[in-house]
């Protein structure tokens, strides 16, 4: 198979692209990246001589045109996705997330390539943080941020170009993925790397903000599963029950530094942050047999601390800037 990868140097693609060419030995990968800040073309070292890499943005009309014809399969990861990043500038968002969307969801139109779009359960909003309540593929989409907001957009785009084109397309919302890749500004990765450097952590609010974490592996292999089985049309929730909440997350890591559970620092909430995040992925299991790997989270993360120690020259580079654009606001 042909496999066309969008933001395949970032966090979780680079990860699908070493998942592919490991588990699938005929496969031949095209990764498509624009190459920003978040995409990092050392992700894929090691990945092989089945793995091409073209630097360019999925909004070039033409390029995207001729990747796509060459391939059997999309799957489509690049996505402006930093929180932050789109309070302060929701302009790359729109650009990427619904304009790339567009763009990609045209080619495999005309080319009659399958096409299999990776979003986010952020489309939802957020749950209250007390009961029991989980998003499903019929929750109303309810987006809190500029990113969530294009990303919901994109996710409709796919939709009404699958009823309305005949599109061959499958959806996912995946709750929050944790792992190696990830790029120093996003929470666990940065909480880990501050540690490394003895520097304390800091939480918004209190901490008490929910999320459904899942390793980036298991995120991964659900994805193949939804390609390889899923039927086209259909959204599936992508989970592995991981709740734990923000404050929970740093308590965990400090004891794995062998650090006072306590030792770290609260700062001023972000503007409409996010309650609760909790994924119902009981179609992925029913449907199509799907379960994870990696149901200790704790040991997850031990295992991501551990790729973060031995992988400093790959984090390293981009950690002073992310700190710098972090104490501009004091966060």
């Amino acid at each position: 198979m042909r496999i066309l990868v969008t933001g395949g140097a970032g966090f979780i693609g680079a990860n699908f692209v070493h998942q592919t060419v490991r588990e699938r030995p005929s496969d031949e990968v095209t990764v498509l990246d624009a190459l920003t800040y978040a995409g990092d073309r050392t992700s894929l070292d090691g990945a092989g001589d089945r793995v091409r890499l073209v630097e360019g943005s999925i909004t070039d009309v033409p390029l995207v045109d001729r990747l796509v014809a060459e391939s059997d399969l999309v799957v489509h990861f690049a996505a402006e996705s930093h929180n932050d990043n789109s309070l302060a500038d929701p302009t790359p968002f729109v650009q990427t997330n619904l304009v790339g969307t567009f763009t990609l969801l045209e080619a495999v139109r005309r080319h009659d390539v399958r096409f299999h779009h990776i979003s986010t359960d952020e489309v939802y909003g957020d749950l209250p943080l007390e009961g029991a309540e989980r998003f499903t593929p019929s929750t109303p989409y309810n987006p809190s941020s500029p990113y969530s907001s294009t990303k919901a957009g994109s996710d409709l785009l796919v939709r009404a170009w699958v009823r309305s084109f005949g599109v061959r397309a499958t959806i996912s919302n995946c709750s929050n993925n944790y792992g190696p890749y990830q790029h120093v500004e996003k929470f666990i990765p940065r909480q880990v790397t501050n540690l490394i450097d003895g520097v304390r952590p800091r939480l918004y609010g209190a901490g008490l903000n929910v999320r459904d974490w899942i390793h980036v592996e298991d995120h991964n292999s659900a994805v193949w599963r939804i390609i390889e089985r899923g039927r086209v049309g259909e959204t599936y929730l992508i989970g592995a029950d991981g709740e734990a909440s923000n404050l929970e997350v740093v308590r965990t890591l400090l004891e794995i530094f062998g650090r006072d559970r306590d030792d770290f620092d609260h700062v001023a909430d972000r503007p409409g942050h996010d309650l609760r995040y909790a994924i119902d992925a009981s179609r992925l299991r029913t449907e199509l047999g799907w379960t994870p790997r990696f149901t200790d989270f704790r040991e997850g993360l031990r295992a991501t601390v551990a790729w973060y120690r031995d992988h400093e020259s790959w984090w390293r580079p981009a950690k002073a800037a992310t700190e710098a654009r972090y104490a501009r606001t004091s966060q």
